[in-house]
């Protein structure tokens, strides 16, 4: 007997291994998810990590750029 549990289509979580929490806006900087939404991800069914999904690119503006590297350099000179 097959566990359908084991097959059914989930939505994947969107972590891309970059684990970096912004110090302000308390959002990871690799998958723009909250420490919550992280946390609570394998608890979630479909339509709640749907919903998390849908508002990530939302979160991408709210990330300030860094200032250092070569753009900041070049930006100073």
């Amino acid at each position: 007997m097959r566990d359908e549990r084991l097959e059914r289509a989930t939505i994947q979580s969107p972590c891309v291994k970059i684990c970096v929490v912004h110090p302000t806006e308390r959002i990871c900087t690799g998958c723009l998810r909250t420490l919550d939404e992280i946390a609570g991800w394998g608890r979630m069914d479909d339509a709640e990590r749907q919903a998390v999904l849908d508002a990530l690119p939302q979160r991408n503006g709210q990330l300030r750029k860094r200032r250092g590297g070569r753009a900041g350099r070049l930006s100073r000179g």
